[in-house]
């Protein structure tokens, strides 16, 4: 009993200590936790290059935190893409609700791609332009083809959409996208998988069980642990912490995420 009793208070002060990051998002006001989701902001952030100037080829993976409380633990993520001389962009996500509305959970639209996520303003993570990105474009149409999933969602531990970013990334060796350890959902595995597959980024190899516990080791990820869905761990490759509702902070941003690829 005595062993029980010390068993369950490790596992209290452990999730105690997962819950701290998301709690200070919520608490420096991060999130917004009134605004109801028909009168949420969806207007541009201004990132996507305009198409009507830029005949170039874009590949572009987004992400903006959840709407509501669930903003302080994960991101959604989706990829965008516009063909050589394409006068808009194809966006391609998981979103829940047409799960609950009997639909395929996978979505495909046209226009803007760098809207807020109802209130929330997007990131990208990664930004390929040019013959790169019009090489890599018919490999994200067929790999998201294969997604496994497009008749369930689950927001936690997965699949969801950032199940779905992960899975069309690790289908392209050469697109290496670091998701964020908010991107809850990136480490629910296809199920050919079972336990092991590419880490997300491509840059190494990954243990997860069913999205709820694992370990990634790899040159863009670093050590990242998942414990309960939340992740954490240490990115040596550009000194920064991964950390639980916070996100990614180090001192070097990522390359893949600032530079454009020609």
């Amino acid at each position: 009993m005595k062993y029980l009793f010390k068993s369950l208070k490790r596992v209290t002060a452990l999730v105690l200590l997962l819950l701290i990051g998301p709690g200070l998002v919520i608490l420096t006001g991060q999130v917004d936790l009134n605004t109801p989701w028909s009168k949420a902001n969806r207007d541009r952030a201004g990132i996507a290059p305009d198409p009507d100037t830029t005949p170039e080829a874009i590949v572009q993976v987004y992400g903006a935190r959840t709407y509501n409380w669930r903003g302080a633990f994960a991101v959604h993520t989706w990829i965008a893409f516009k063909e050589e001389n394409a006068r808009e962009y194809t966006r391609l996500e998981v979103i829940g609700w047409r799960h609950y509305r009997g639909m395929s959970v996978t979505s495909v639209s046209t226009g803007w791609p760098d809207r807020n996520w109802f209130g929330s303003k997007p990131e990208i993570y990664h930004n390929i332009r040019g013959k790169q990105a019009a090489e890599i474009i018919p490999q994200i149409i067929e790999a998201a083809k294969t997604y496994r999933f497009p008749d369930k969602y689950e927001a936690w531990p997965g699949p969801n959409s950032n199940t779905f970013t992960a899975h069309v990334i690790r289908q392209i060796p050469a697109l290496n996208v670091d998701l964020p350890p908010t991107a809850v959902g990136k480490d629910y595995l296809d199920e050919n998988d079972i336990f092991f597959a590419a880490a997300p980024s491509n840059t190494g190899l990954q243990f997860s069980f069913y999205g709820m516990a694992g370990i990634t080791l790899a040159t863009s990820e670093g050590i990242e642990i998942n414990i309960l869905g939340l992740n954490f761990g240490v990115d040596p490759d550009n000194m920064a912490l991964r950390l639980p509702g916070i996100g990614k902070i180090g001192l070097i941003e990522t390359s893949s995420a600032a530079s454009s690829q020609k």
